[in-house]
């Protein structure tokens, strides 16, 4: 049975078999006694993004992976960067440095902040996530066109990704066909991607996208 730590563009944490290509994580959530989740879906600020594999290390996910035998991380995964990117998490310093530079950087840009540093993005992001509370905030149909590359909005339970004008339906198994932003006309939309990362996106982040993504 697949462990419940796949994360969709809603930040909800689901049991599926897809892993994706990043793993990341939001502090201890987890009891490796039956790996299994705790009722808590965040145990810290920093939602982070990491590679998934890096320097030979090697974990058990869900696990026992810290000194003396005790819960280090839960081990989250996400189809890419634009799913984990929606869902509130941001690159990773350690094992992303030169991506979470980059992140940082453009997020410093875009609000006039001359040193910007970590805690203050996830200070702001934890005020959006939706998985830590944050408000929805409604699309209009006319403003779909100017999002940019890489955001995500949702309607009912359904998650789209805005790519060169198109629209790709989001899985877990990854997107569907790009179509045209007519198909989501008459569906009210809300939009995923926290404001934060929404600026960060504007300011020329570009994001890592599953193959599926083509075009």
């Amino acid at each position: 049975m697949p462990l419940q730590n796949r994360v969709d563009p809603f930040g909800a944490i689901h049991a599926v078999p897809e892993r994706g290509l990043f793993t990341g994580n939001r502090g201890i959530i987890h009891d490796p006694a039956t790996k299994t989740l705790l009722r808590k879906r965040w145990a810290l600020q920093a939602w982070i993004i990491c590679v998934c594999q890096f320097r030979n290390v090697r974990r058990e996910p869900m696990g026992k992976n810290r000194p003396g035998g005790k819960a280090g991380w839960t081990e989250l995964f996400f189809l890419d960067e634009v799913t984990a990117l929606a869902a509130g998490h941001r690159p990773c310093f350690f094992c992303q440095r030169e991506r979470a530079r980059d992140f940082v950087g453009r997020f410093g840009e875009a609000f006039g902040i001359a040193e910007p540093r970590a805690p203050q993005v996830d200070k702001r992001l934890h005020k959006e996530r939706l998985a830590s509370g944050g408000k929805r905030p409604a699309v209009a149909m006319h403003e779909l066109s100017s999002l940019p590359d890489g955001a995500v909005v949702g309607t009912g339970g359904n998650a789209y990704a805005v790519r060169h004008g198109k629209a790709l339906r989001w899985s877990f198994a990854g997107y569907g066909p790009p179509a045209g932003l007519g198909q989501l006309e008459d569906k009210a939309l809300v939009l995923l991607t926290p404001g934060t990362t929404l600026a960060v996106l504007r300011h020329g982040f570009r994001p890592v996208w599953h193959p599926s993504a083509k075009g």
